[in-house]
């Protein structure tokens, strides 16, 4: 399956990383890191670009991105290459350095970015390589608590959601000190919508909008059962009943070719509702899907489109049962 493209808009803010390929060191020495930090430089001033937060691990590298009018593949692109080739140039090595595609996650920073940012910041304390997240010197940490600068480092926006009243970089470091101990967050590495966008259903409708593309919202099982059930004009206890009369058994082949057509679902999960075999059911669903019957296949074209509607968030008025 083709890969999604990038979402861009101005304004938007991913947490991108950057894996060294094959898990192989990507900063042999602190020149490399300086390195990095002038080509982070030369991006921002190429691009208008910001960044907001940073850490340089030794085999990959975590950003806090927000873009202008450039989309993030070509700002990334031109800093893996520049930095590739200053690799292969102080190592005398050639070949990739990165690991394929890079991850880029596009967040709501209203809700996320102080928790990120934070966790960014502990990353070297969760890997033991510090006890304390201002002891690592190659993150954007020490400079939100003011203890070094880094002129190119947007730091504003972070600070004034801390509120004001008092010394701002002290509640900053109370705060980021409050997470030491927290684990690692699988959301802000996968996402809540399709690996590419965290944020509630709301950030993700008007995301999807800003970037141009439809709103699809993820089938669930109990959508795929509700939509042969529409179909073959049964109820959900006729489809798990025994036996092997029709319309039930179509309608159980017609669910399986749909689960098989859904990322997100399995015929494991559907034969453990349905009280049937997994290995039955995906060969029912073959036979379904190889038939030349007009009658069936307008059920399937039936129930393809209901699924469709549904992940538009367009819901069928009417009823649809042949």
């Amino acid at each position: 399956m083709a890969r999604k493209p990038r979402i861009h808009y101005p304004g938007a803010v991913y947490h991108v990383v950057l894996r060294g390929n094959a898990g192989q060191t990507v900063f042999f020495n602190d020149r490399d890191r300086s390195r990095f930090y002038l080509f982070l430089q030369r991006a921002i001033e190429a691009f208008g670009c910001r960044i907001h937060a940073f850490c340089l691990m030794t085999n990959h590298i975590h950003l806090v991105v927000q873009t202008g009018t450039t989309p993030l593949p070509r700002i990334m692109q031109q800093l893996s290459q520049r930095y590739t080739a200053w690799i292969n140039y102080s190592q005398s090595r050639t070949g990739h350095l990165f690991q394929g595609r890079y991850k880029a996650l596009l967040i709501d920073a209203d809700s996320y970015l102080l928790e990120l940012v934070r966790y960014l910041h502990l990353n070297p304390v969760r890997a033991g390589m510090v006890k304390q997240p201002a002891d690592y010197l190659w993150s954007s940490h020490r400079a939100y608590a003011g203890q070094e600068e880094i002129p190119w480092l947007t730091t504003e926006w972070l600070l004034s959601c801390l509120g004001g009243g008092g010394d701002v970089r002290i509640r900053y470091q109370q705060f980021v000190h409050d997470g030491i101990g927290e684990l690692r967050r699988a959301e802000f590495h996968s996402g809540s919508h399709e690996g590419r966008i965290l944020g509630d259903d709301t950030f993700v409708e008007e995301t999807l909008s800003k970037g141009d593309e439809p709103v699809v919202h993820a089938i669930a099982l109990k959508d795929v059962i509700a939509t042969v059930c529409q179909v073959y004009g049964i109820s959900d206890d006729q489809l798990r009943a025994p036996g092997k009369r029709r319309p039930a058994s179509e309608a159980r082949a017609l669910a399986a070719l749909l689960v098989l057509e859904t990322p997100a679902l399995s015929l494991t999960t559907l034969g453990g509702y349905l009280g049937r075999d997994i290995t039955v059911l995906g060969r029912s669903a073959r036979r379904l899907a190889a038939v030349e019957d007009a009658g069936i296949e307008q059920k399937v074209s039936v129930a393809r489109e209901l699924l469709l509607k549904q992940q538009k968030g367009k819901p069928d008025p009417g009823t649809c049962t042949l």
